[in-house]
């Protein structure tokens, strides 16, 4: 029976893919021939009675075989070393009578580290209410194809995403964007995820204070009844300007026949003054 196993192992890393079998202490390499392969179809290396026999040329000075218990030895590894892998052991009684001890299959999966997120915000629109942003999150370099993820106050967002890459088996650049709608200063989160691990960035962003009321000209109305009451103030000084003087020279001065007498007139003494003198005289 074939059982199925997974190894994780990061680009540049050294991994071990594990076999199915162990030699027991009484027996040798020479007993057995070990195949490993890929992908049921590319022959990593082959071991017939304790001697290598075959190894591909992809593996060359990166691969090596535990001549005990079969585990693949791969340094450093490739994102190209991605992939199903099936070690298959036969016991050799003969040269002619063999027989399988074990097939196991392993899944290598290969991860390459992104870098860590790069968040950017931009204002698209402003308001006393609110403030429209474009958030946008990048990261470059890594494997598998990503997904990026967001928080906001909890709440995960809808990303409009975009991926980079040269094929299936080479480095992912990923970019999202995202359009939100702030109405108060709040702490966003950019995430990107890929085969069990992943890298998160924090910004706050900020409610803009700009708020801009719009002025509304006065009515019709308004400046008709200002007219108004600038015309009567006017109107009042006019008329004052002209009755004050009148109005007291009519109590100090009494119409004469002629300008000489109503000289004399409006400058008599004044009887307090006469009674003063006549009193001094005495």
């Amino acid at each position: 029976a074939l059982e199925k196993k997974e190894v994780k192992s990061k680009l540049g890393e050294k991994v071990g893919l594990p076999c199915c079998h162990e030699i027991p202490s009484s027996e040798s390499l020479h007993n057995y021939r070990v195949y490993w392969q890929k992908n049921t179809t590319e022959v990593v290396l082959a071991y017939a009675e304790g001697k290598e026999i075959s190894k591909h040329e992809r593996y060359k000075n990166r691969t090596d075989m535990n001549s005990r218990n079969f585990t693949l030895w791969i340094s450093p590894v490739e994102i190209l070393d991605n992939g199903t892998y099936q070690c298959v052991v036969q016991h050799l009684k003969s040269s002619q009578n063999s027989f399988v001890v074990c097939g196991e299959t392993v899944n290598l999966f290969v991860t390459a580290d992104f870098s860590k997120p790069n968040v950017t915000a931009e204002i698209s629109a402003n308001s006393c209410e609110s403030t429209e942003m474009v958030v946008r999150c990048s990261s470059y370099g890594g494997f598998p194809k990503p997904k990026i993820s967001g928080t906001l106050n909890n709440m995960s967002m809808t990303w409009n995403v975009s991926w980079v890459s040269e094929s299936s088996l080479s480095p992912y650049n990923v970019t999202g964007e995202l359009h939100l709608n702030v109405t108060k200063d709040v702490i966003f989160t950019c995430s990107v995820e890929y085969s069990g691990f992943a890298k998160s960035t924090s910004l706050l962003l900020k409610k803009t204070d700009y708020c801009t009321v719009p002025t509304v000209p006065p009515s019709y109305n308004v400046i008709t009844a200002s007219s108004i009451i600038i015309i009567i103030f006017l109107l009042a000084i006019t008329l004052a300007a002209r009755y004050l003087p009148r109005h007291v020279c009519s109590h100090c001065c009494k119409p004469q026949d002629s300008m000489e007498e109503g000289v004399k007139e409006c400058t008599k003494t004044p009887l307090g003054s006469k009674m003063t003198s006549e009193t001094s005289s005495l």
